[in-house]
């Protein structure tokens, strides 16, 4: 009968209302009047309670206080944020970059053979470096993001899929994850199967043409959520699978300048006399090299996850194939999908 400094720390924390605070952004974040900022908007759509296959109320003993952080959770954190173009500049390809050629914005720093991080942790440790815009941005969804999930393959990785003279277009995957619980209830984890989505900046990062990032729908099955019902890393641990039907960010426009200069150097108002805000019109973007989202999606899994070099097929069609080939049929019983981080 003891309690640790490490699960005393949070909950003193959480009886006398002094959270850490994440001065950590504002630090690396800093405005600067004079360049592009853009409004991204956050869509979110909780949890679909009955695609949950056994934490029904009441079923195998689940508790509704154990899913209290999940039922509440209902809505953005911060339905929308502005944000500088400069902020991006981490998802710039490093230099001589081929067009499809993966490289990790945040590298994974565990393996299979690793093992995985703490399950008894309630806040995020502070993003550093490429972390913190990746971090600011899944805060708009829920307060209590972690960049890095416990389990490989963590991080964030990218790769081109098309070129011009001064644009890029980078498309990127994300494995991260939320903490929905604070002291004193128990850890209760939510790890979304993965974040993908795409960016279109200068080679410069001073101006952003579009940004979108979520978690794919288009499967049953999109997210894994496990719970701890004790204090203690050896506790015992729940886990289910479930569906959201939408988490989102996604740019309102390209970015703008803060502030509009004459030929001279001086202010211009940003409205006009009729009190309408300025229009600015934007260059065509002439690509000249370009790849398909779907091989860019398969350049990323395959970075993600080095088995899926190999070709997975449905059962029906791999037994098939081997029929008529004269070949044996191996096969795998998944609970969600395999080339992501909700199974």
């Amino acid at each position: 009968m003891y309690i640790s400094p490490e699960e005393f720390k949070p909950i003193a924390e959480k009886l006398t209302g002094s959270t850490p605070a994440a001065s950590y952004e504002e630090e690396e974040l800093i405005p600067d009047p004079t360049e592009e900022t853009l409004t991204i908007e956050a869509r979110f759509q909780p949890l679909l309670p009955e695609t949950m296959t056994k934490s029904k109320d009441g079923f195998l003993g689940v508790s509704r206080l154990a899913l209290s952080g999940l039922r509440s959770w209902t809505a953005a954190a911060v339905p929308s944020a502005v944000f500088a173009a400069r902020h991006f500049q981490p998802f710039l390809p490093p230099r001589g970059q081929e067009l499809g050629e993966p490289w990790w914005i945040v590298p994974s720093e565990l393996s299979v053979f690793t093992g995985y991080l703490s399950n008894n942790r309630f806040y995020p440790p502070p993003p550093k470096g490429k972390e913190v815009i990746i971090h600011r941005l899944l805060s708009m969804f829920h307060p209590r993001p972690f960049v890095k999930t416990r389990f490989a393959p963590q991080g964030a990785v990218a790769c081109l899929t098309a070129i011009s003279d001064s644009y890029y277009t980078v498309m990127f995957r994300i494995h991260a994850e939320f903490q929905l619980s604070e002291p004193p209830d128990f850890p209760f984890w939510f790890s979304p199967g993965q974040f993908t989505g795409h960016i279109i900046l200068s080679k410069d990062a001073t101006h952003v043409r579009d940004f979108r990032l979520f978690v794919p729908n288009h499967r049953s099955l999109n997210v894994d959520m496990e719970w701890l019902y004790g204090a203690s890393e050896g506790s015992s641990m729940e886990v289910d699978i479930g569906y959201i039907p939408q988490m989102e960010l996604e740019a309102m426009g390209p970015s703008v300048p803060s502030v509009i200069l004459d030929e001279d150097g001086n202010v211009i108002d940003s409205r006009q006399p009729s009190g309408e805000p300025l229009q600015f019109v934007f260059e065509e973007i002439r690509w000249q090299q370009e790849l398909s989202w779907e091989e860019a999606a398969h350049h990323l899994e395959v970075a993600m996850y080095p088995f899926k070099k190999v070709t997975y097929l449905p059962f029906t069609e791999a037994f098939d194939r081997a029929k008529a080939e004269n070949k044996l049929v191996h096969s795998i019983l998944l609970w969600g999908a395999l080339d992501d981080q909700s199974c």
